[in-house]
C-alpha cells in the first residue's frame, strides 16, 4: 500500500506517519512509494516500520469495521 492510499482511506494515518518523522502528506513520492520502502528510505528501523504499519493497519481496520456496521 502506498502512503497516499492509506491517507485516502483514513487521514488519521497521516498523523501516524508524522509521528515517525515521515512528512508524506506533501511528498510527491506518496502516490507511488510503498509505506515500507518510504520508511526505509528515511532510515527507519525494521522494528519501527513494523510498529508503524501495525498502527496504520489498526486504524484502517477500525474504519472498515465502522463502515460495515453503518451499512447493516
Amino acid at each position: 500500500m502506498t502512503f497516499q492510499e492509506a491517507m485516502l482511506i483514513s487521514q488519521t494515518s497521516g498523523l501516524i506517519f508524522l509521528k515517525y518523522g515521515l512528512h508524506c502528506i506533501g511528498c510527491h513520492m506518496a502516490a507511488d512509494e510503498s509505506i515500507e520502502d518510504g520508511a526505509k528510505a528515511h532510515g527507519l528501523s525494521d522494528t519501527d516500520i513494523d510498529k508503524m504499519i501495525k498502527e496504520v493497519n489498526d486504524i484502517l481496520s477500525d474504519k472498515d469495521k465502522k463502515a460495515k456496521k453503518s451499512t447493516k
